[in-house]
């Protein structure tokens, strides 16, 4: 299942990421700073999502 979550973080990890960036742009923060934190944030949110993920499709 370690496998699985792995390859299913890096596909959400990204995507979280970039979802986070376009809302941290999206509110006004335009400088390097909080467009690194969103970045960061949306990596480490999508740890959790993707075992959680993973579990379910392992049933």
């Amino acid at each position: 299942m370690f496998r699985l979550a792995a390859v299913i973080y890096i596909l959400l990890g990204a995507t979280l990421a970039g979802i986070f960036i376009v809302a941290a742009l999206t509110v006004g923060m335009d400088t390097a700073q909080p467009i690194i934190y969103a970045a960061v944030a949306g990596f480490a949110v999508a740890l959790p999502v993707s075992w959680i993920v993973a579990k379910q499709i392992n049933g």
